[in-house]
């Protein structure tokens, strides 16, 4: 076997389409063959899949930075290969840096703050049920438009531009560079996106408002005022997550809960289990599947010599299933618990979203089991996202229910 720095060089593209038929078997593999692991695809990169790794790895960010750098080319520094975006603040960027920034977004983020979004919450995903309700029959990956529409109206946005919000974010890491899609979405979507946070700013910067911008565009950093620009990389980051991760893990969600109909069940009767469920289904159904790390300095690191400028995948989904540190990790169960699941990162860099993406999944999933009790899946249409490195789910979700009353709360 071919190795580098003292450890394997294994056949392995997160990437590929041969890894996005079945990302859980790709990593289980892995793991067998070997946990610390070189491939050469995309310039070449590390790849860590066992929990003990990753654990390792995403606590010791002396090491392993998440600061954008030129190693492994321009862009978004937690991808491989890299996005062409601007830089998201505080995820790329690195102590005590990184502190200044997520100072400003604990408060924000936190569980109590949370607790104050949730009658929104309760009222979009109401809207998004009331438009398929009546017909006994939807694709389900509609109405996991929710996430976006809570986060552009968190944030003070137009929420009639979700879908391309959405569109635009998913493309840039889910489609293959140089296709048509992804072609759209660096050319048009992407400058878009850019002059509509842009011109949001100037407004709030004018005109305050009642909404997040206008909180962001107030606050300090390291006793200045916030400059437009970091304003920028906070909001991209924000729709970034909220356009995305909670809508991967409701679709996959919804799609096991067809598949299993004893735990569908099990959750109508007792829907006091969601919340502990909800914890289970990060964990099998890891939404961000792996994000990358860049190493600042030679080390020897589980029996690896890993140079500086290397790249470094942290597989946080692989993570998640291994045995060593799940008992029957490829079982979803609902009870499971303590739960310590990787699935919002960990370390400094551990999701800010993390509350705001429970919430939403709890509602979400509790108000479909709630209205939408027998809904039946067509497994023979359902479509997983072409590319599921980054994100894994259903980009099609075709269903039929007993149809219901439309609600109408949403003005």
């Amino acid at each position: 076997m071919t190795k580098r720095g003292g450890c394997p060089v294994v056949h392995f593209d997160h990437n590929s389409l041969e890894h996005s038929v079945d990302p859980v078997v790709s990593y289980a593999r892995l793991r067998a063959e070997a946990p610390v692991a070189w491939t050469d695809a995309h310039g070449g990169y590390w790849v860590l899949s066992d929990y003990a790794s990753v654990f390792e790895a995403a606590r010791n960010d002396a090491v392993f930075s998440s600061g954008r750098s030129s190693h492994g080319g321009e862009g978004l520094n937690n991808v491989i290969p890299k996005a062409p975006v601007r830089l998201h603040i505080p995820v790329e960027l690195d102590l005590p840096e990184h502190r200044s920034y997520r100072k400003i977004l604990n408060p924000v983020t936190s569980p109590a703050a949370i607790e104050e979004l949730r009658p929104m919450i309760a009222k979009w995903t109401e809207w998004f049920i009331d438009q398929v309700i009546e017909e006994g029959e939807c694709d389900l990956a509609s109405v996991i438009g929710v996430p976006a529409v809570v986060t552009l109206d968190w944030l003070g946005l137009d929420v009639n531009d979700w879908q391309r919000y959405s569109r635009t974010l998913h493309s840039v890491l889910a489609d293959s560079p140089g296709s048509p899609a992804h072609n759209r979405s660096v050319e048009v979507d992407i400058p878009w996106m850019e002059r509509q946070i842009t011109e949001a700013i100037a407004a709030r910067r004018r005109e305050p408002r009642a909404d997040l911008i206008s909180h962001l565009l107030v606050q300090e950093v390291d006793g200045e005022p916030i400059t437009d620009d970091a304003a920028y990389s906070i909001i991209e980051l924000l729709i970034s997550g909220g356009v995305g991760t909670t809508a991967s893990l409701v679709s996959q969600t919804l799609v096991h809960l067809h598949r299993h109909p004893e735990q569908r069940a099990e959750l109508i009767e007792h829907p006091e289990l969601l919340e502990r469920a909800i914890e289970e289904f990060l964990r099998a159904f890891s939404p961000t599947q792996a994000l990358a790390r860049t190493v600042t300095q030679d080390i020897e690191f589980r029996g690896c010599s890993i140079k500086a400028g290397d790249r470094v995948l942290l597989a946080w989904s692989s993570a998640n299933r291994d045995p060593a540190q799940f008992e029957d990790a490829d079982e979803v169960d609902l009870h499971r618990w303590p739960n310590r699941h990787t699935a919002f990162g960990m370390g400094i860099h551990r999701c800010a979203g993390a509350h705001l993406g429970r919430a939403i999944a709890r509602e979400l999933v509790g108000q479909i089991l709630e209205r939408m009790p027998d809904y039946r899946v067509d497994l023979d249409g359902v479509e997983t996202y072409p590319h599921q490195g980054v994100n894994a789910g259903f980009q099609r979700i075709p269903a039929t229910f007993t149809p219901g009353k439309r609600r109408g709360r949403v003005a």
